[in-house]
């Protein structure tokens, strides 16, 4: 890809040529959702600018700005400069519903913005060919939210952002009755936060966007569903956006890389449930972010992607160290990572990464490339399903999706959802099927929508 200099507030980066171009696209795509609509000629011109920064990002200023510039208004478009009330809406006129508010995205922890699922299935069988049936939407759009699987059943679906910034309202889906209802909201607005749900019943919310200054924040929060509220905990030791939260085994939560500053970080720290005090942990070998993380069946945690350095690395909770491991076959930032019912992990999809997908086989410490997924995905979102298959959903330009084979090692195309969606969420609901909900789609703006995978 070609270098992609524009950042949005116009500094140059101190880190290496890619990691800063990457920063700069996935920071420009929330400027770009936020700042395009409605803005008349200045649409194309940041869409040209933009698409002589970088073709795959180019992708990602289309599908947020055209809905504008031709002023759509059906039902399953953005609506634009024209207005419209449709559900998937790109900015310019309002949702039937009230305000209010899925990880990565991008790369996503085993609990983060895609809900990377590390339970379920015993073994991988072929897949059948499903299907995408439309289910309730939100009440607002939105891209760059968490969805959690809550003890009940229900998903929270907490922040993200829309045209006009991040967004603190949060809404709860039901997978009897396929609809999504407002909940508390959080004390700030969060995009590209983590979510992870703690062994009590409650999420914990940490870091993310709160504003349009694309300043990290260091503040997390509990939601609890009994009483469907909101309250801050302790601050994180420092702030991050694009980092990552998996639960490990002794109930607590490790928080690694992310970045609130100039550069990606190698700091991690662990929040405690029990007192609420987030702690520092060792550092980390590699300065990451936009990477993804997966909790072994050892108890420690496979840290892997965001970074120029190939080399993953494994977190320690018994002594609070990092450890280098295997080296991926190359670089990639938003990766995921699924652990496997065998133990290993799939490591798929991300920026550079093609068609490529690795296997980690913690027992060697070593990645070995595995079955090509039929189309690249970055900003996709994957869910490991009950027979222990991983469902790959979306991402830039795609409606598609596909089905790992966790036996043969091969990808098969599976039913397409009913529009392209990127940086969506994917949540495995009690009953087996996948709910995946908002997102940005290729002609169709910012999306509200939400459909089931089954």
């Amino acid at each position: 890809m070609s270098g992609f200099p524009c950042q949005p507030n116009g500094s140059a980066s101190s880190e290496a040529p890619r990691k800063a171009t990457y920063r700069a696209r996935t920071d420009n795509f929330r400027y770009t959702a936020r700042q395009t609509f409605g803005l008349g000629d200045m649409i194309v011109q940041k869409a040209i600018s933009m698409l002589i920064c970088g073709t795959w990002y180019g992708v990602v200023v289309l599908a947020a700005t055209l809905p504008a510039m031709w002023g759509c208004s059906s039902s399953n478009r953005g609506i634009g400069i024209t207005g419209g009330s449709g559900a998937d809406l790109g900015g310019g006129g309002s949702p039937s519903s009230t305000d209010q508010s899925s990880a990565p995205g991008g790369g996503a922890a085993t609990t983060t913005q895609a809900n990377i699922g590390t339970s379920g299935g015993t073994t991988g069988t072929t897949a059948l060919q499903g299907v995408f049936v439309p289910t309730g939407s939100m009440s607002q759009v939105k891209t760059l939210q968490t969805a959690t699987l809550l003890p009940s059943g229900k998903v929270l679906i907490a922040g993200g952002t829309d045209a006009k910034g991040s967004l603190a309202g949060a809404e709860i889906y039901d997978p009897i009755a396929g609809t999504f209802a407002d909940t508390g909201s959080m004390s700030v607005p969060r995009g590209f936060h983590t979510a992870t749900l703690l062994g009590d019943g409650k999420v914990l919310v940490a870091g993310g966007y709160p504003d349009t200054t694309f300043s990290a924040t260091a503040s997390a929060e509990l939601y609890d569903p009994v009483a469907g509220t909101f309250t801050t905990t302790g601050r994180m030791t420092q702030a991050r956006v694009h980092h990552t939260a998996t639960l490990l085994t002794n109930g607590k939560v490790l928080i690694v890389g992310g970045y609130g500053g100039a550069n990606a970080s190698t700091s991690g720290e662990v929040y405690d449930p029990a007192t609420g005090v987030f702690a520092a942990t060792g550092a980390a070998i590699a300065a990451r972010d936009h990477h993804a993380a997966a909790l072994l069946r050892n108890g420690r945690v496979l840290i892997v992607g965001g970074s120029e350095d190939t080399r993953a690395e494994l977190f320690d909770p018994a002594k609070g160290v990092y450890a280098a491991t295997g080296s991926t076959t190359h670089v990639s930032f938003g990766p995921t990572a699924t652990l496997l019912p065998d133990g290993k992990v799939l490591v798929a999809g991300g920026e550079d990464s093609g068609t490529i997908s690795e296997l980690y086989d913690p027992t060697a410490g070593t990645f070995a490339v595995t079955g090509s997924m039929t189309v690249a995905r970055l900003g996709l979102a994957t869910a490991l399903l009950l027979n222990g298959n991983v469902l790959m959903v979306g991402g830039i330009n795609a409606a598609s999706a596909e089905i790992y084979d966790s036996v043969s090692g091969t990808f098969t195309a599976t039913g397409s959802m009913s529009v392209a969606r990127s940086y969506e969420t994917a949540t495995l609901l009690g009953d087996g099927r996948v709910l995946v909900t908002g997102g940005l789609g290729l002609f169709n703006g910012l999306l509200a929508s939400a459909e089931v995978y089954e």
